[in-house]
């Protein structure tokens, strides 16, 4: 067998424990048997649609175990899924979906309208599978998802084989807008994706005998993600526990709801909950506070955030409710696995942005060379090991990213640190971010953790904006907690007792929501220009 397939894993799962439960959706429930069916139904109408080898099939969907299924439709046949930011507008969808080379397109009937107004412009789209969420009746240009499935049955035995094979060698794709900037589709290997993330101690050659022993015999893993499906946290985290056998539970709300969650990890008793950072921690923090008493979260053993920072207050505020668990607050990216994890549990919380060094990761100057850890200097993380190819079509990004020093691969995705003689590492900050006033850099994530801190303070974005003097000043975006107020001179206090004075916020800007995108990312690109236009700057 040529290296680590999901398909492969997902089929003798499926075969091994056919009744077992694999996907919760409100009071849907699919088992690992329907779930192989299912898949194997999309994998067939997409070859007889005409789809080649490695051809790319896009999930425009919101959290529903098609999306899954799709994934696995995909891997089935040797296709490459591709997942579709679902708040994206037409110019961006059109630039996503030709950038991608996508094909085909499985979509919930509430985007129809929208594809109909851009379908002349992606004209090398040549299926169209609809998923109905009540919101209207099947278009006549596309093919309802359900029929799709049920050309296939269990009873007739075998599967839908692709006339090329499949192998470790076949794509996963994963497009990351980041914080600025357009797309970029990140494309890993099966064999790497599952070998990097996998948290068991898999064989490095694909073993199905080892995947069946694996498999629980009593408890089963229950995982669920709270962010979308779409971004990276959610699908790596399903990726990993559908490859461990086990049931993912998804929310049915199309916007995030702390109650919505915590009844679900109260009834199905969910082990695993991914999370992204304060925009998920908060709310749920404030209804275990509020309605003290109403959930039973006593299942959770643990609580993973990845993608953006997790605040100290905040892991404080859930161990509050539940000592027992563990919150493990990872560091990485689409482009880099394993950069760094921060632990906490009843013996204490980690400090905001404060993480031990990976296995394969080190912080680097700009020329390679290692940064001597306690020095404080400030260099970049670098992680080897398992990693992408690169970004599709864009080789000067991916040598820009995934660098050779020394003879290794190290994947270099432009995050800032500092490090300790222990190897601890404090985050700074993604350079593509970094503001530049009168010649000193500011990271603006280390300047929104303090302001993060201040009573009044729900939300934070920190961006640079034209300065006469300085080049760049700092300008603070804010949403306060309901209720709230503040003056401007006491947030810019507040940042000058823990900082450096020139790393206090010039202008302050209050605002009803930052804005923060389903996966809990900030968009400092749109932000600034928000900032530009209310501050009557031009950049």
């Amino acid at each position: 067998m040529a290296g680590w397939n999901f398909a492969d894993v997902w089929e003798t799962i499926a075969e091994a424990q056919p009744d077992a439960p694999v996907f919760v959706f409100g009071e849907r429930k699919i088992s690992w048997g329907e779930f192989d069916w299912r898949a194997d139904g999309v994998a067939q109408a997409l070859l007889a649609a005409g789809l080649q080898q490695q051809d790319k099939v896009a999930m425009y969907l919101y959290n529903c175990p098609e999306y899954m299924e799709t994934a696995f439709a995909a891997a089935k046949v040797g296709l490459v899924p591709v997942n579709t930011n679902y708040r994206y507008r037409e110019d961006e969808l059109v630039y996503l979906w030709d950038n991608a080379d996508v094909r085909a397109v499985v979509f919930h009937g509430a985007f129809a309208e929208r594809i109909e107004e851009l379908q002349d412009r992606v004209p090398f789209i040549q299926t169209w599978f609809w998923v109905d969420d009540g919101t209207g009746p099947c278009p006549d240009w596309a093919r309802p998802y359900e029929g799709v499935v049920s050309q296939r049955s269990l009873s007739e035995g075998g599967r839908t084989p692709a006339p090329w094979g499949r192998s470790g060698d076949d794509i996963f794709m994963i497009y990351t807008g980041g914080t600025t900037g357009i797309p970029k589709g990140v494309m890993w290997r099966q064999d790497d994706f599952y070998l990097g993330y996998n948290t068991s101690s898999d064989p490095v050659q694909a073993d199905m005998d080892f995947v069946r022993e694996r498999l629980p015999s009593s408890s089963t893993a229950v995982v669920l993600p709270a962010p979308p499906l779409m971004h990276g946290t959610g699908f790596l985290v399903s990726l990993n526990c559908l490859s461990q056998g086990g049931c993912v539970v998804l929310l049915t709300s199309r916007s995030f709801s702390a109650e919505e969650l915590l009844d679900a990890v109260q009834e199905h008793k969910v082990n695993w909950l991914a999370l992204v950072g304060d925009a998920f921690g908060r709310p749920i923090v404030k209804a275990l506070d509020e309605q003290k008493g109403r959930w039973d979260i006593s299942s959770l053993g643990l609580v993973v955030s990845s993608g953006v920072m997790w605040s100290e207050p905040v892991k404080k505020g859930l161990l509050r409710h539940h000592p027992g668990m563990l919150l493990a607050d990872l560091l990485g990216s689409t482009e880099a696995l394993g950069m760094g994890q921060s632990v906490s549990g009843s013996a204490g919380s980690a400090e905001t942005a404060n993480f031990r060094l990976g296995e394969n990761a080190t912080v680097i100057r700009e020329d390679g060379s290692s940064v001597t850890p306690g020095s404080g200097e400030v260099g970049m993380i670098a992680v080897r090991g398992y990693m992408p190819i690169g970004y599709y079509k864009d080789p000067e990004k991916t040598g820009r990213t995934f660098r050779e020093i020394n003879g290794e691969r190290w994947s270099i995705p432009g995050d800032y640190a500092t490090v300790d003689i222990d190897d601890r590492i404090q985050l700074l900050g993604r350079g593509s971010v970094c503001i530049n006033t009168g010649g000193e850099k500011v990271f603006p994530e280390e300047v929104e953790e303090v302001l993060k801190e201040h009573e009044a303070v729900q939300d934070t974005v920190v961006v640079g904006v034209p300065d006469d003097r300085f080049g760049q000043a700092i300008c603070a975006v804010i949403e306060l907690l309901p209720g709230k107020t503040v003056e401007e001179e006491e947030l810019i206090a507040t940042v000058k007792e823990h900082l450096a004075g020139y790393k206090a916020p010039r202008h302050v800007r209050i605002v009803s929501s930052v804005g923060r995108s389903p996966n809990g990312k900030a968009d400092y690109g749109r932000v600034r220009q928000e900032s530009l236009d209310a501050l009557g700057l031009s950049s």
